[in-house]
């Protein structure tokens, strides 16, 4: 039995200007998320589910699934405005998705094993997909007992600006206590800091973990977020801004000690194109980790 790897693909990547997810940046043209899908083959899943928007399913079929074919088996779900818990409706003017922990609700009916969830157009390298493959392998049968990759925060800096991260706390056994959205992360003369609430100027050591949404679970995992979905939107729909994300979920069940998640260390260094002009940075960190016989010319 081997876990699978969710794909949360319904963005349109508004700000870098159009279906990033099916953007070629490799060689022979391989999307970020190519990169993810033999990094997991590699690193022991067996099955990838893709949640996609229904208005690019064709393109998306046509240009990434197909490639897929008799190297892992592949499922698509879908996200939308209207899939709501019974007795809620999206307001009209709601244009805005429901955040990525709806999105990993639309899993539910195809996924009964460990499953781990990662963002499509996020590169997170070979190890990280190593060491999370490992920990949920171990998971197959039991509940309640999550992790996530704890990337070090000197590994997932731009060299285009300031990023926001979640910034883990971690017990002494390793355990997460909590992540904190910090904002306007960046490197200055040497150093990692950020803006806090209070106007504070605080540094950060290079390897202190933070979240670059690559988390594992086990299907429980489902319910619990069904469950707090319908609390969330007690409180939030006519906000039309509001989103679930999966921190916040995460935070939720942590707090109340329901369920426990592991931090993993990685040596894998992130990148990704948040913006246009981060483009031929990726290709050249990718050409480079080809040339050094990481990855195979072509993948796929």
């Amino acid at each position: 039995m081997r876990p699978t790897l969710f794909v949360l693909a319904a963005g349109m990547g508004s700000r870098y200007g159009g279906l990033k997810q099916l953007d070629g940046l490799g060689p022979n043209g391989e999307t970020i998320m190519d990169y993810s899908i033999y990094d997991a083959i590699r690193g022991g899943f067996g099955k990838v589910v893709f949640v996609i928007r229904k208005d690019f399913e064709d393109d998306f079929r046509s240009k990434i699934l197909s490639k897929y074919e008799n190297h892992i088996p592949v499922e698509t779900v879908f996200q939308s405005l209207d899939k709501l818990p019974v007795g809620f409706t999206c307001p009209s003017e709601r244009t805005k998705p429901w955040g990525t922990n709806h999105a990993v609700l639309m899993g539910k009916d195809v996924i009964n094993e460990p499953f781990a969830v990662i963002n499509a157009d996020d590169f997170y390298g070979r190890d990280s997909f190593a060491v999370l493959g490992k920990e949920l392998a171990k998971t197959f049968g039991k509940k309640n007992n999550y992790c996530m990759v704890g990337f070090h925060v000197g590994n997932t800096l731009s060299e285009s600006g300031s990023v926001a991260r979640g910034v883990c706390e971690m017990d002494e056994n390793g355990f997460l206590i909590t992540v904190v959205e910090r904002t306007a992360i960046e490197r200055i003369d040497g150093d990692i800091q950020f803006i806090d609430e209070n106007g504070q100027k605080v540094t950060l050591d290079e390897n202190v973990p933070v979240s670059m949404n690559m988390w594992g679970f086990t299907p429980d995992y489902f319910d619990y977020s069904e469950d707090y979905f319908g609390e969330f939107l007690k409180n939030n729909i006519q906000n039309i801004k509001s989103e679930y994300f999966i921190p916040l979920m995460v935070n939720e069940l942590v707090t109340k000690k329901t369920a426990s998640v592991k931090v993993l260390d990685t040596t894998s260094k992130w990148f990704g194109v948040t913006y246009s002009n981060d483009r031929r940075g990726v290709v050249d960190k990718i050409r480079e980790l080809v040339d050094n016989g990481e990855y195979p010319d072509k993948l796929f």
